[in-house]
């Protein structure tokens, strides 16, 4: 059992109340709690120590990350992040100089975007670092972009590029709030998730959600530098292609529109975010799963992306 059908198993008979709008099976629960034109997201994250990074790791980049795994799905949603809590869990013989770095890390993101720090929760963990965000944030009501959107035909975009991330990335970077708010600003956004799990895991959520299939194209998945020097140098036999869609841990935006609207967004693209590479790598079809086109025909794409107790 995968941590997705433990989810599924978990979340079959969860309570609600007249408050809830969108809960499990997104990136960040929805909420409607009076807030004049506004919805408030809540979403919760965790991150562990050889798990989600290792002691080698600088502290600065760990705090970076916690965070900015929350900040990352308050973008998928379109949303404007407001402020945190954080639960701090650590062994007994914890290092305090590392330990306050790490919330170095997490103090200058949250400047960067504006985000309260609002307090929290410390306590023992044996044998290693737990960090859990949980944050706030609020979208303008009846804009949340969420993951069940999606529409046959339309074309299937990607921010950035992906793969490699234990390179480095998934220390360092960049949540897409200005370029999540500009999108939803300014098209019409069928369905959107943030790359966490790998684009093959990632774009499946899309599908489940929405109900529909879709075709990839190989060409155009925009595979990093770091994913190309990883195929060269490993003997495992995974290729650059092969860790685009499965590494996880990208943090790009994965989003569909109509595919009238694809190539005016394209080209507005470039001029308002000309340093940040666009691809359209697909399309949603109807029926079930997902296949890939390469110089050979279509296949059905049989590999998954990151998932925990896997």
């Amino acid at each position: 059992m995968n941590e997705f059908d433990l989810i599924a198993r978990l979340t079959r008979s969860l309570p609600t109340n007249r408050a809830l709008i969108t809960g499990c099976g997104d990136d960040c629960a929805v909420l409607a709690l009076g807030l004049p034109e506004r919805w408030l997201l809540f979403k919760s994250d965790a991150v562990v120590q050889g798990i989600h990074f290792d002691s080698s790791a600088p502290p600065e980049k760990i705090g970076h990350k916690a965070l900015g795994r929350c900040l990352s799905d308050i973008a998928a949603m379109a949303g404007t992040p407001t402020a945190v809590l954080i639960t701090l869990g650590l062994p007994q013989d914890f290092d305090l100089k590392f330990v306050e770095s790490i919330y170095e890390g997490i103090n200058a993101l949250a400047k960067r975007y504006g985000v309260a720090i609002a307090g929290g929760e410390t306590t023992t963990n044996p044998e290693r670092i737990l960090i859990s965000i949980a944050l706030i944030g609020t979208v303008p009501r009846g804009k949340a972009l969420l993951r069940s959107g999606a529409k046959p035909g339309d074309a299937i975009f990607v921010t950035g590029e992906l793969g490699g991330s234990l390179k480095g990335k998934h220390l360092e970077f960049e949540p897409r709030l200005a370029e999540a708010q500009w999108l939803a600003e300014n098209f019409s956004i069928h369905a959107m998730i943030d790359i966490s799990d790998g684009l093959a895991g990632d774009v499946r959520h899309i599908l489940k959600a929405s109900n529909s299939a879709a075709e990839l194209f190989s060409t155009a998945i925009p595979i990093s530098r770091q994913a190309r020097l990883a195929g060269r140098a490993e003997s495992s036999g995974k290729t650059p292609l092969l860790a685009a869609l499965t590494d996880g841990e990208d943090f790009e935006l994965l989003f569909t529109v109509a595919s009238r609207d694809a190539v005016p967004l394209h080209d507005a693209w470039k001029k308002k975010f000309p340093k940040l590479r666009l691809s359209c790598i697909g399309k949603i079809t109807t029926g079930q799963g997902i296949t890939i086109r390469d110089k050979t025909g279509v296949r059905p794409l049989s590999v998954h992306g990151y998932a925990h107790f896997s």
